[in-house]
Parts: C-alpha cells; sequence; structure tokens
C-alpha cells in the first residue's frame, strides 16, 4: 500500500510529492498525471514567485536549477486610469529597498523551468510518477483510501491529495462544497517583447474593465496578465494579429518601444473559489483544488506553495510521532493552519477587483486618494511589500522560513 497518492501533476502536486520525500525518503509516494508527458513543456506562461516560496525552492534544491531563467521583480509601479487617458499618473511605487531582507520581493519564472525543474528532482527522490492515467472516483476506509482510475485499476494509499484544479473531480467525489463566484472577466495571457529593458520593474495598470499587469520577464520580454470583460476577452483572443497588438498597444504604451507579441495568447475565466474544507478522513485538497482567487494580487500560485510547504510538515511531523498521516485528527492541523489564510487572500482579491474594476468616479477617487497616502509612508509600504513577499507570518510553515522539515 502507498503512503501518500498525489492526483495532480501540476507545481503543487509535485512539489508536495518533492517535499515529502526530500524529509522523509521512507515514505512511498506515487503521483498521477491525467495530461500525456510532454503537455507541461508547452506551457508557454510564467509566474510570481514569492520570496518565501523561493525559499522553499531553494532548501528542497531546486531554486539553483531555476534561478537562472528567473527574473526579479525590482520595482513594483500601480497606475490607475482610464484606457484613453494620455497620462497615467504613478499613485504608487514599491523599490527593492522596501524592506524585504535585501533580496527582490518576488521573482518572475517560466511555467516550463518550474515544473521541469520539480520533475527532474522526484525522479530522483524516487518519486513514482505515473503519466496519461486519470482519477474516477475513491472510498475511504479505516485504514486506507482506494481511487480507482478510468482504466479500473485501483490504487490503495494511506493518504489521497487532490492537487487537480479549480475544478477538481476528488473533491467533487469527496462531498466538499465549495463558495463560488463568477466576475464575468477573462484574463488574457501572452509574452512580448520591447526594444528597450524593463529593468525589473513590474507595473499594474487598474483600467475599468480590470487590471492590465506587465511583469518582466528575461531579454527584454515581459509577461502579460490582461483582464477584460469575458465576451471583450473572447474577442480580443480570436481576433488578428494587427488587431489584437493595436489594442495590446493602447493599454501597454510606448515607455519601453516598438512592441512584439512572441507567445500565443489564451484568455481563462476568472472567478473566486473557495472549498469550505479542506480535508476529509484519509483527503486533503491542496492548491486551486482548494481555491481559485483573481490574479490581482498575483497570489494564486504562492497560495499553493504555502499549502505545500504546511501539508507536507503535517505529514512529515505526524510520521515521525508515529501517527496516521491519513487521520482526520492530524489533517485537521493543516486545515486549521491554511484555511483562514486562504478565506483572508480570496476576501482581499475580491474587494479589490470590485474596488478597481470600475469607473465610478467617486470610487476612483477615493482609491487614488488611498494610494497616495500609502505611497507616503514608507513605514506602511514596508509592511505591504513584506505581506506580499511572504515573509511577515510568524506561523509560517518551516520551508516557507528557509528551514527544512
Amino acid at each position: 500500500m502507498i503512503d501518500v497518492l498525489i492526483a495532480g501533476g501540476g507545481y503543487v502536486g509535485l512539489s508536495l510529492a518533492v517535499s515529502i520525500k526530500k524529509a522523509a525518503p521512507h515514505l512511498s509516494v506515487t503521483l498521477i498525471d491525467g495530461a500525456p508527458e510532454s503537455t507541461w513543456k508547452k506551457d508557454e506562461r510564467a509566474s510570481a514567485i514569492i520570496a518565501a516560496a523561493s525559499q522553499m525552492l531553494d532548501v528542497l534544491g531546486l531554486w539553483e536549477k531555476i534561478e537562472p531563467e528567473a527574473e526579479p521583480i525590482r520595482r513594483m509601479v500601480i497606475t490607475d486610469s482610464k484606457t484613453a487617458d494620455p497620462v497615467r499618473p504613478v499613485f504608487l511605487t514599491f523599490d527593492d529597498d522596501s524592506g524585504v531582507d535585501g533580496r527582490p520581493f518576488a521573482h518572475m519564472v517560466p511555467n516550463r523551468a518550474l515544473v521541469g525543474a520539480l520533475r527532474e528532482m522526484a525522479g530522483t527522490l524516487g518519486v513514482d510518477v505515473r503519466q496519461s492515467t486519470v482519477a474516477r472516483d475513491f472510498k475511504s476506509g479505516d485504514h486506507a483510501v482506494a481511487l480507482t482510475l478510468e482504466s479500473g485499476e485501483v490504487i490503495e494509499a494511506r493518504l489521497l491529495v487532490a492537487c487537480d484544479g479549480v475544478r477538481s473531480k476528488l473533491r467533487a467525489a469527496a462531498g466538499i462544497k465549495t463558495v463560488d463566484f463568477d466576475y464575468g472577466q477573462s484574463g488574457i495571457v501572452t509574452t512580448v517583447e520591447h526594444e528597450r529593458p524593463h529593468e525589473g520593474t513590474a507595473e499594474e495598470h487598474f483600467l475599468p474593465a480590470g487590471p492590465f499587469a506587465t511583469l518582466p520577464l528575461k531579454n527584454n520580454r515581459s509577461s502579460l496578465v490582461w483582464t477584460e470583460r469575458t465576451r471583450d476577452a473572447d474577442r480580443l483572443v480570436a481576433s488578428d494579429d494587427l488587431i489584437f497588438e493595436e489594442e495590446l498597444e493602447r493599454r501597454f504604451g510606448h515607455k519601453l518601444g516598438a512592441l512584439k507579441v512572441v507567445g500565443g495568447r489564451r484568455a481563462f475565466p476568472l472567478g473566486l473559489t473557495l472549498a469550505r474544507d479542506f480535508v476529509a478522513p484519509r483527503f486533503a485538497l491542496a492548491g486551486d483544488a482548494a481555491h481559485g482567487i483573481h490574479p490581482i494580487s498575483g497570489q494564486g500560485l504562492n497560495l499553493g506553495f504555502k499549502d505545500v510547504a504546511a501539508l507536507a510538515e503535517t505529514i512529515v511531523d505526524a510520521d515521525r510521532l508515529g501517527l496516521d498521516i491519513g487521520s482526520l485528527a492530524v489533517l485537521e492541523r493543516y486545515q486549521s493552519w491554511r484555511r483562514f489564510d486562504t478565506f483572508r487572500m480570496g476576501v482581499t482579491t475580491d474587494v479589490l477587483n470590485r474596488l478597481f474594476s470600475n469607473d465610478i468616479t467617486p470610487v476612483r477617487a477615493l482609491r487614488d486618494f488611498g494610494l497616495g497616502i500609502v505611497d507616503r509612508l514608507p513605514s506602511v509600504k514596508s509592511f505591504f511589500i513584506r505581506q506580499a513577499s511572504g515573509l511577515a507570518g510568524e506561523r509560517e510553515p518551516k520551508l516557507l522560513a528557509g528551514q527544512p522539515i
């Protein structure tokens, strides 16, 4: 019988497998991934990894491999304007001296580099990765959970962890309810090349339809997360290159010279999904299976890393004490560690999106006044940046604090 069975081969499932095997090599870990072997290599997206998450990856022996492809975010600029405004006043900036222990508060990392490093380490540590293997249903017993695959095969484990995305089939099979809200927005994701260097600057323009974020990548490139109303996003993604680039330039501007789209473009529907419970007997949720939030704060991936650090520490500590790693009593520690923080972040991003994704004049005036006040208070800016970097928590799991489990 397997000790830990993980469903989902993205960064959450892989990093959980690596974290457990690194700390407790004697535990058997199997990961099943429904996607074909080479799917992850086609992912052109990049993700923001906060300082605490990069510390975790360093402890796991991965950051040395990832860092050469990572671009540090050294400055964050926030503006608030209408799309057609000729000038976009800057209301708030965060610089690399804002108080994150001398390190960049985040890096932009290509998803392929992150997942590739995780897959390599999983193989080195002896994680059994089963590709193109789709879960259908499961049943929990007193001593084991039995996962049934679409092939009809049954796998037994002491603990099953669902990392199978925001529309998790296993979450539904467990009967765990969710809080859901559709924002009527979609995030267009693509990569652009520009003439002039970005100098490590990330910008978030709050426009009436939603935030337009430009995030620095290597070699004069930037990753875009462009929020539009869903009908407009679908129209833009389906339009020809000329129309798409014209609309892009209206929002990006010309400060970095001529632009060229160098990656594919896709639109992802945006909503809020929060699981009411993170655990059940011999079952746990992690990553997007537990929570899906608006990308306005760039914290989605990092919430997943926080889940991983907390769940891995919970499992390993229980094993060292001789406890049953799949018991509800053990898993409740993980739930109490992560559920409040997740709900707080979900509510925060929801409020921010509602506050900034509109063009009501009094609301704009109030929020711009608030941004300006924060910009003039260094101690407040330092607090916010430490929160964003993940380095401010007192009860953070060991991996996020840069310590082995």
